[in-house]
């Protein structure tokens, strides 16, 4: 009897396909996964960068989380399909904790990225003061 479990996923995509084609090159992970029965809960680009060392030749790479539900029976079929994909240069797969589901996907949809534009934004509004209040300061001083 097979169960299904939540795993995580992380990615080191070849970051020259990435850069051509990302929709492409990120969808194969998705597809791969609902081709065997899974379905995705959250799939995102967590970062792109410059890797430790070279892997098959390759020395960035774009790592992509994905968080998704399979049956245990079709995991070592999935691992399959990402060995053979050219565009993917590793993968880890790991089971999560189903009391950490919810907790992680939430993070992963408005992790770092969402929180980086809410500082940006903030950011950009302070500094829109900060030069009003310079302005009426000089309006000030002036008179």
């Amino acid at each position: 009897m097979t169960s299904e479990h939540i795993y995580e996923g992380l990615f080191i995509l070849s970051s020259d396909a990435f850069a051509r084609n990302p929709e492409e090159v990120s969808g194969q992970v998705a597809k791969t996964i609902e081709a065997l029965g899974g379905t995705v809960r959250v799939s995102r680009l967590w970062e792109e960068r410059k890797l430790a060392y070279p892997i098959k030749n390759h020395r960035r790479g774009a790592y992509w989380l994905t968080y998704f539900r399979l049956t245990t029976d079709k995991l070592a079929e999935l691992n399959r399909q990402f060995q053979l994909n050219g565009n993917i240069i590793r993968f880890m797969i790991q089971n999560i904790d189903p009391r950490l589901e919810e907790a992680l996907v939430d993070h992963a949809l408005n992790g770092p990225a969402k929180r980086e534009a809410e500082d940006a934004a903030a950011n950009a509004t302070e500094d829109v003061y900060e030069e009003e209040e310079e302005a009426a300061d000089d309006n000030e001083s002036e008179e």
